[in-house]
């Protein structure tokens, strides 16, 4: 029996919705993200013994087996979203930001309270955190409400999406969700200046960026202890840090083997934020670097793709989208390396959680469908889209 390659089952002359997906969706991109999806399961496998132990759950593979059925949910939701058209894209947008802000309205009045934060909507046995699908959506619409500003056709599609990033960091500081505030104001931020806007705009907007960070430490009281924890370690409880950093410091090169991690098992989070330690502990220095490798592939590969657009709108989207993926992955490997204070930042499609991985699918199939090959996706000269002015 002999198995055919996609070559041979998607042929170039096959006018199928599929085979036409497959040859026009970039296969580096595509490769890397379903690599780190099935590594995200297989890391599950390794957490969920001492994450159902630390919780009292019978099953030891209770989140092994709910993290393999969010990815295939995942693998579906990035399917699917990777076949649509950049209007089709735009229109999605639209709908999940409506409705997830809707939500993270109500979230006060029905949510689901944990750890001093009501960020999640309780429905049955899932928590659905509408945080994370709202900003896939959120740099979506205003990469949409830049370039119709650039049009010059009287749409005030600057202001437009400021009131959209005012409004999603005042829902998210109700939550409250500082390190998502972050990760928004990075990703408009860079829209913003993909965008071509004058640069004096965007020194302002990074200015404004700073102070309101600043402020945080003393609005927020769980932000102040977080960061004196970080600053001053020997004054404060620093355990989860702490065990973190010695788990990847006895991983060594090449790990203690699956399963064979001891730190885990004093790590209350090592099944999300801190999945990364984990990894480092069991398969060693050169596994985690393979997975910085692949974000890295991902973020350098997409920003490539998304340079080569024509289209204001679609490079300035996917250009945002992929700053998003790689930005909390950042801000997660560098919390597990005691490099920044702690954020609650999942590491995409690693950790565990059903609105992460879902949330992560859909950015990623937003990104792949923008960076599908088409007639005149990509400028003739040198690649570069020629971006417009702002009055």
């Amino acid at each position: 029996m002999t198995v055919q390659s996609p070559h041979h089952t998607f042929a170039r002359d096959d006018s199928s919705k599929l085979s036409i997906w497959w040859w026009t969706t970039d296969r580096w991109l595509l490769g890397a993200t379903a690599l780190l999806m099935v590594l995200g399961v297989l890391l599950s496998f390794t957490s969920s013994p001492a994450a159902a132990a630390r919780m009292n759950i019978g099953d030891p593979f209770h989140f092994a087996f709910r993290q393999s059925v969010f990815a295939m949910a995942a693998a579906v939701v990035l399917l699917s979203v990777s076949m649509l058209s950049p209007k089709g894209i735009r229109r999605s947008a639209a709908i999940i930001y409506l409705v997830a802000v809707v939500i993270m309205v109500a979230l006060p009045f029905v949510g689901h309270s944990a750890k001093g934060a009501t960020r999640w909507l309780q429905l049955g046995g899932f928590s659905l955190q509408p945080s994370e699908f709202m900003k896939p959506a959120l740099i979506v619409l205003v990469a949409w409400m830049f370039s119709e500003g650039q049009k010059g056709q009287g749409v005030p599609g600057v202001t437009i999406a400021f009131v959209l990033y005012l409004l999603s960091v005042g829902l998210l500081l109700i939550q409250p969700d500082i390190g998502q505030t972050i990760l928004v104001t990075i990703a408009f931020g860079a829209a913003f200046w993909m965008a071509g806007v004058p640069m004096h705009w965007v020194v302002g907007l990074g200015g404004i960026a700073v102070s309101g960070l600043i402020s945080t430490y003393f609005m927020f009281d769980h932000v102040a202890s977080r960061v004196d924890r970080f600053l001053s370690p020997e004054k404060a409880d620093t355990h989860q840090v702490d065990r973190a950093s010695e788990a990847i410091v006895n991983g060594g090169l090449l790990g203690r083997g699956p399963g064979e991690g001891v730190m885990k098992r004093h790590v209350p989070d090592l099944h999300t934020d801190f999945i990364y330690s984990v990894a480092a502990e069991e398969y060693g220095l050169i596994f985690s670097l393979f997975l910085i490798t692949l974000f890295a592939v991902i973020v350098v590969r997409g920003l490539y793709k998304a340079m080569k657009l024509s289209d204001p709108f679609e490079q300035v989207a996917a250009a945002g989208l992929f700053v998003l993926v790689g930005q909390q992955a950042f801000i997660n490997v560098a919390v597990n390396l005691n490099m920044i204070p702690t954020k609650g930042m999942t590491l995409p499609f690693l950790s565990y959680g059903g609105s992460s991985m879902l949330a992560m699918g859909l950015t990623l199939g937003m990104a792949l469908a923008l960076t599908r090959r088409r007639p005149g996706a990509y400028a003739q000269k040198d690649g570069l889209a020629q971006a417009g002015t702002f009055a």
